[in-house]
């Protein structure tokens, strides 16, 4: 049997491609009030965790406009839309392989504690799942722990009606510092991959990153 491919890497975003990925978002006119970067990749990894694909025409709206309601252009702008698929496609490649990535998470003030920086991105990866909601429609136990992980980051009061979910996030121990609450975001994400998406028995056989698992060093964008 011929040894299995690795999957093929997207090109890596660098700090430039981020601050014009941002600007174009803030060019949008209003009344849109599209995701910011940091928000979007919480997003795109919320779209990519679904059981079924949700193809560009569903998952763009709400990125675009994060209030819902308002129009969206029936033209958008090709460097905009190029940059967003192609974020969509290395973290594709990153959670089909179930390899670490880095999320885009990004420092605040020195004041800041690690749920506080991270919060941008969780609420994104939440609106993800208010606006395509298949996920949650899975069977809940296997997914309480790796949801726990990243909504231990959100207030307690934005978790209505989720009573499973909250126990399960006190029976967390929060982050040390960011690069542990960082590794626990990507760390959900593959488990949650894990009951969405799972992988084939070829893919499994392979071997994978992931929790518990080496992986590569992350940037120093944090």
């Amino acid at each position: 049997m011929p040894a299995p491919t690795s999957a093929p890497r997207a090109e890596a975003f660098t700090e430039a491609d981020l601050e014009r990925l941002q600007a174009l978002l803030d060019a949008l006119p209003a009344p849109l009030e599209p995701l910011d970067v940091s928000m979007l990749d919480g997003y795109l990894c919320g779209v990519l965790l679904q059981p079924e694909p949700v193809p560009l025409a569903a998952w763009l709206p709400p990125l675009l406009d994060s209030e819902g309601g308002h129009p969206v252009p029936s033209r958008v702008d090709d460097e905009l839309l190029a940059l967003l698929r192609r974020r969509h496609k290395e973290l594709n490649v990153a959670i089909a392989a179930r390899q670490w990535f880095d999320p885009w998470v990004f420092e605040l003030d020195d004041e800041a504690g690690p749920s506080e920086t991270v919060l941008p991105w969780v609420a994104g990866f939440a609106h993800a799942l208010d606006a395509h909601p298949a996920l949650m429609r899975l069977p809940e136990e296997p997914l309480l722990e790796p949801l726990a992980a990243i909504y231990m980051h959100l207030d307690p009061d934005d978790l209505e009606d989720a009573d499973a979910l909250l126990e399960e996030i006190e029976s967390l121990e929060p982050p040390a510092d960011l690069e542990e609450a960082v590794e626990g975001l990507v760390s959900a994400v593959l488990m949650i991959a894990d009951v969405s998406r799972p992988l084939k028995p070829r893919q499994t056989a392979a071997g994978r990153a992931g929790p518990g698992r080496s992986r590569p060093k992350q940037s120093g964008r944090r």
